[in-house]
């Protein structure tokens, strides 16, 4: 019988839930790392014993683990994440230039063909990679130059919060940058350009249309078909079919198209995912109900998933990282709030049921799909 490892980070440690594929009843282990920020943890796919989790506080700064027994026991890995060559300088709030300065790792993005190989993405944004299971770490800094002069941190800082790896093209990357934009590399991060054509930040930019500074919140794609991609963006639920190159809008009927996560199910290519909140200055659901939408159209057409979720009194959020599915026969969906909530539909979003109550506000959500 197969089974199901969720992974939380949250603001005060990581938590790790397990279940069998009934995905009914589950055990809790943690919190491991108690008392700090949690970024994000995510398992290998070669090795599902393999887990990384980025880990920072105030006091002490940024530290990667890593577990290679699912999760029981951890240890340090490499943490010099040193800009290559001449750092240079990025726009900051007021529209000067201030120099690149590394905080931490909001995101681990493991290889799927290489237990060795994972990819970060920090602030100031960046992208690096370990050919050593995170023993070392060098940047690839030619996405910096793709107009990195010109980005400009959002509310919650300058972060590549998102990395996408073609499963069918090991050369194709893609990644998403708040406030910059979306990016793609064909060469496997030697050059990158920006994949922005068709978004609108008519709020956000001078230039509603600019290639660089559109607030990207997150990226999404089904392996058996990478050229699709979906985002949610600071405002707006979007669609590429050129693997970025184009970008239209799907938000269709949604109460609200400004939110954080979105997912694609793990057999239905054309079914995916988005969680609304009310506004950029509100993030909490509209009217205080806690609905997830789907669409099994690839967009426009939008369904409120309510089955047991609180649909009265409820002003949580749920962030970028926070939602995942796993990869059993009736595709289980997964999300964690601010509220330190995570909650589980084992049947596609039909029906929820919160697995645990009462952690510290969640900061991401993965999931690995065990023999």
């Amino acid at each position: 019988m197969s089974e199901v490892r969720v992974l939380v980070g949250t603001r005060k440690g990581a938590f790790i839930l397990t279940s069998d594929e009934a995905r009914k009843r589950w055990d809790v282990s943690g919190p491991h790392f108690a008392g700090w920020e949690i970024y994000h943890v995510k398992g290998s796919s070669v090795d599902p014993n393999r887990i990384y989790a980025s880990q920072s506080t105030d006091w002490f700064g940024q530290l990667i683990q890593r577990s290679d027994d699912g999760g029981k026991t951890w240890a340090p890995v490499g943490n010099e994440f040193a800009y290559d060559g001449v750092t240079g300088t990025h726009q900051w709030y007021d529209g000067t230039q201030h120099p690149w300065e590394f905080k931490r790792v909001w995101v681990l993005e493991p290889s799927p063909i290489d237990a060795n190989v994972v990819y970060a993405g920090v602030e100031d944004a960046a992208i690096f990679r370990s050919d050593d299971g995170g023993q070392s770490w060098r940047e690839l800094p030619a996405l910096r130059q793709a107009k990195g002069n010109l980005w400009q941190p959002g509310a919650g800082g300058m972060c590549l919060h998102t990395i996408l790896l073609d499963p069918t093209n090991t050369e194709r990357l893609f990644v998403a940058i708040s406030a910059a934009g979306a990016f793609r590399s064909d060469d496997g991060g030697k050059s990158w350009r920006p994949a922005t054509n068709g978004l609108k930040s008519n709020w956000e930019l001078p230039d509603p249309e600019a290639e660089i500074g559109h607030c990207v919140h997150s990226i999404a794609l089904h392996p058996s078909r990478p050229n699709v991609l979906f985002m949610q963006k600071h405002w707006d639920v979007m669609r590429s079919d050129d693997a970025g190159d184009n970008w239209r809008e799907i938000s269709g009927n949604l109460p609200s198209d400004f939110g954080f996560p979105i997912a694609v199910h793990a057999h239905e290519p054309e079914t995916i995912y988005v969680v609304p909140i009310k506004s950029d200055s509100e993030h909490y659901p509209p009217e205080g109900k806690l609905r997830v939408y789907r669409s099994r159209t690839g967009g426009n057409e939008w369904e409120a998933l309510t089955n047991g979720l609180p649909q009265e009194n409820c002003y949580v959020n749920i962030l970028r990282s926070a939602m995942a599915v796993d990869s059993l026969d009736s595709c289980g969906v997964y999300f964690g709030t601010t509220g330190g909530q995570v909650y589980v539909s084992p049947d596609s979003g039909d029906t929820w049921t919160a697995i645990v109550h009462d952690l510290p506000a969640v900061l991401s959500v993965e999931v690995q799909t065990l023999p």
